[in-house]
């Protein structure tokens, strides 16, 4: 059998391969788009005759007409109102008017959609500036909406990106619906680079050699985990506990009446004996943990089924401070994906009793940074590692396995007909297509060269490995026509199958999406919403809540939040994950029961657990399960009132009102601040204490703002994050910072005084039209890929109409999404050949 480095080699020719088919010219493909698209309200077959032809159809002008101003008073009111701020000279915030006229914005495009997204969010001119009277700047941003958008009903462009790699996230997905097989890509993929948010975006998915690497290494890894390897050599698979889980609490997966501990699935490679080595803290940083324990027991159970119980009592009295360590007999396990819990069962007399020293009755936070909080009574395990196989006894049935091996040979002769079955079956799958007969090929030839080696199961492996290598599996390649550069052609069916999919699911389509595909149906658009509509209701489409929400949101900062355990000791993972939790659960609702995107800021209802229900003082929870609450305090309504985002803008030690309204600000309005001035000091850098005393988070903002270069940014961002100051680090209500009431009034930029998170709500949904652009802006980078461009915002604006027709649901956006030429289409920046793929 051939080696696992020379396995890798061989299918850097696969790559090679499939690289001449149209990767290298990928690589090279520039986005420039340099039209703009129509909106999206105009029938489909009208818009992709009018992009083909190069022009639009009459009926393409917006319905929202502006005033009948002249172009000429309205760029005196730019000179008279803007310029003074925004010109060559001071440029600020990186913006110059000076030149823009209102009666030809599509000469400077960008500035002019910078110039609509303030004026509606109604922050320009700013706070203490002269402003001018009446309806003017409604006027003003009307008549610049209304020009942007019958320019691109002239010439519409759908925009372009280069081709798109499967991320981590996309990586796995695609590996499980392929193999049935669970995987962590983080494993062998390196982190995935954002932009606009987003990881999936395709300007900064740049190849590399090590990256390029990192995917062989993948595809060799995953086909051998697939098929089992019963000639693999003893290796370690370790699994960390974080400090802050809980150790009391019962893990999810472990069996029950077990309390911390961890559970997890892990692939075994090959039947054989198998050892686990398990880790505990002990007297760390000066925390006593554990050395008491009387009674103790750790259970090692896979598949709920115990295979060792561990007395560890008398472990815990060593003094070694690098922890205790214990191993386990060795045990007969068979390959495949199985789960593996270690979790502590207590002795009797503690069944009923918590941990009765440490006040921290959550984790072992007390061992990191909170030593002044004493002594605990029960052990904490600190790892576990999985250590094996020794003495390799063979590879058993899977469902993996199952799931490949669809048919076997009786004899030699029958061997490359079931062959060819089998890779027919796993490269249209992998590759999201039907095989050509070049594919079919080039795959046999990796099936005889490993079937030369080690036999029908080794050539299965070996083409295998090739699939997961090659271009059309790792890379999202879409089929160009023969079209001049610069013009613009509806993507071919397959492709839109696989940009729908990865849209709603973030994983590859499956087989009843590509037959439709395949049938040309998608063109039809009666048949391309049935297939939405089926997509979202199936359970893959929380992808939503768990890719596109988590992104926008910014969820993954929550990670990156220790809240101080000397003022926040309850703090531990459970609840940060419930947290992280509540919020995805809370967007996945909205999507499947078609909720109103304005619903994400108004919903009187939560998706807690107990763990949540009791950090929040809701009462009548109990269990891990979550489940939808009434909210009657109006302050804890939709996003605003979510711990997740309120602990993802604080601070360790204190919550940040600045960080607050600039993450509202960006988030939600699409207005980001300007950096600040360089030599300004760190709000981190004002003194916290006068006269001895603690100062609040709105004493410190206002000696941070005395500065006058400081104070246009902070008057527009402090008032968002003071009306949220009444929530602490973790999102807890509170009336009190630093021993002070707070005091959380404000004034936003138009004026409207704000004290709650009920206020600011209220204030930003009397207007709603930078909320929802803002969402569409986010939904459609997600969508197709790409950075949103100034030739995208009349089908954001499109959308929101549309939507306004449909109170708002989030299908609404959807659909309008997945039916605009930005989606279906795709402009060619070089001159392609028929066939060819980009």
């Amino acid at each position: 059998m051939k080696t696992l480095a020379a396995a890798s080699a061989v299918t850097v020719t696969v790559l090679a391969l499939a690289g001449q088919r149209g990767l290298e010219q990928t690589a090279s493909t520039v986005s420039t788009g340099v039209l703009s698209p129509a909106p999206v309200h105009l029938p489909l077959s009208r818009y992709l005759s009018a992009v083909v032809a190069g022009d639009a159809p009459a009926g393409a002008a917006p319905s929202v007409r502006a005033s009948a101003e002249p172009a000429e008073a309205l760029t005196a009111v730019v000179r008279q109102y803007c310029v003074v701020c925004h010109n060559d000279a001071l440029l600020t915030a990186s913006l110059s008017l000076q030149n823009f006229d209102v009666a030809d914005p599509m000469a400077m495009p960008e500035v002019a959609e910078k110039v609509i997204n303030k004026l509606r969010v109604e922050m320009m001119p700013p706070p203490g500036m002269p402003r001018p009277g009446g309806d003017t700047l409604r006027t003003l941003v009307l008549a610049l909406e209304q020009a942007m958008d019958e320019a691109a009903a002239r010439r519409p462009d759908p925009g372009s990106r280069t081709f798109q790699r499967l991320n981590r996230a996309e990586y796995a997905n695609a590996v499980r619906e392929l193999l049935g097989l669970d995987i962590d890509a983080g494993v062998w993929l390196p982190l995935d680079t954002k932009s606009d948010n987003f990881d999936n975006i395709a300007d900064v998915q740049v190849l590399s050699p090590t990256l390029l690497d990192a995917y062989l290494r993948a595809a060799s890894s995953i086909s051998w985990l697939a098929v089992g390897n019963p000639r693999v050599s003893a290796t370690e698979a370790t699994y960390t506990v974080p400090r802050t889980a809980s150790q009391t609490e019962h893990v999810e997966g472990a069996p029950w009446g077990t309390r911390g501990g961890l559970s997890t699935v892990h692939t075994f490679p090959a039947d054989g004996m198998y050892t686990f080595r398990l880790s505990f803290y002990h007297e760390t940083t000066g925390a006593f943990v554990g050395g008491n324990a009387r009674g103790e027991q750790i259970e090692v159970s896979v598949d709920g089924e115990r295979v060792a119980l561990l007395p560890i009592d008398r472990f815990m009295q060593s003094s070694d401070p690098n922890g205790v360590t214990m191993y386990t007999d060795s045990v007969h396990l068979r390959a495949g994906p199985h789960r593996v819990s270690a979790a502590f069962i207590p002795p009797e007399f503690q069944a009923s009793v918590q941990d009765l020293v440490s006040p921290l009755g959550w984790s072992l936070a007390s061992t990191s940074s909170a030593t002044a909080y004493g002594f605990s009574l029960l052990p904490h395990l600190r790892d576990l590692v999985i250590i094996g196989p020794h003495r390799t006894t063979g590879v058993s049935e899977t469902p993996v396995r199952q799931k490949i091996f669809t048919c076997r040979p009786p004899g030699e002769a029958e061997a490359a007909a079931c062959a060819t079955a089998i890779l027919d079956r796993l490269g249209s799958r992998a590759f999201r297509r039907p095989l050509t007969d070049r594919d079919r090929a080039d795959l046999f030839a990796f099936y005889e060269r490993g079937e030369a080696q080690g036999g029908f199961e080794s050539g299965i492996r070996l083409a295998l490995e090739a699939i997961l290598a090659s271009p059309d599996f790792v890379f999202r390649l879409e089929r160009a026509p023969a079209a001049a550069a610069g013009r613009a052609y509806a993507i071919e069916d397959l492709d839109l199958a696989s940009r729908l999919s990865f849209f709603l699911w973030a994983g590859p389509p499956d087989a009843e999406l590509i037959a439709a595909a395949e049938r040309k149906a998608l063109s039809e658009p009666g048949e391309l919403e049935r297939q939405v509509r089926r997509m979202l209701a199936d359970p893959r489409a929380e992808a939503l809540a768990t890719r596109f929400a988590a992104q926008w949101l910014r969820l993954q900062d929550l990670e990156k939040v220790q809240p101080d355990v000397r003022q926040y000791p309850d703090f531990d993972e459970q609840l940060r994950a419930a947290m992280r939790q509540e919020t995805e659960r809370f967007f996945a609702h909205i999507v499947r029961e078609d909720r109103g995107v304005l619903e994400l800021f108004t919903a009187d209802y939560k998706f807690v657990n107990e763990r949540l229900a009791d950090h929040y003082g809701i009462r009548g929870v109990s269990g891990p399960a979550f489940r939808r609450v009434s909210v009657p305090d109006e302050d804890r309504r939709g996003l605003f009132g979510h711990a997740s985002l309120l602990t993802l803008t604080s601070h360790a030690g204190r919550t940040s009102a600045v960080d607050r309204g600039k993450w509202v600000m960006e988030v939600f309005l699409n207005s980001p601040p300007p950096p600040p001035p360089p030599g300004v000091p760190d709000l981190e850098a004002t003194p916290g204490t006068a006269d001895g005393r603690t100062l609040t988070v709105r004493e410190r903002m206002e000696q941070h703002r005395t500065s006058p270069v400081c104070q246009s940014c902070h008057r527009m961002m402090d008032p968002i994050g003071l009306a949220l100051e009444h929530y602490d680090v973790t999102g807890r209500y509170r009336v009190r910072d630093g021993g002070m009431p707070i005091d959380s009034r404000g004034e936003l930029w138009d004026g409207t005084p704000v004290a709650s998170p009920s206020d600011l709500r209220n204030a930003l949904l009397r207007r709603p039209e930078p909320l929802l652009r803002t969402f569409a802006r986010n939904l459609m980078a997600y969508a197709i890929g790409r950075r949103v461009e100034y030739y995208d915002m009349p089908t954001i604006r499109a959308l929101t109409r549309q939507g306004a027709q449909d109170e708002h649901r989030i299908t609404s956006y959807i659909l309008g999404i997945v039916n605009s030429p930005a989606f279906r289409m795709q402009r060619a920046e070089v001159a392609q050949e028929s066939g060819a793929r980009q």
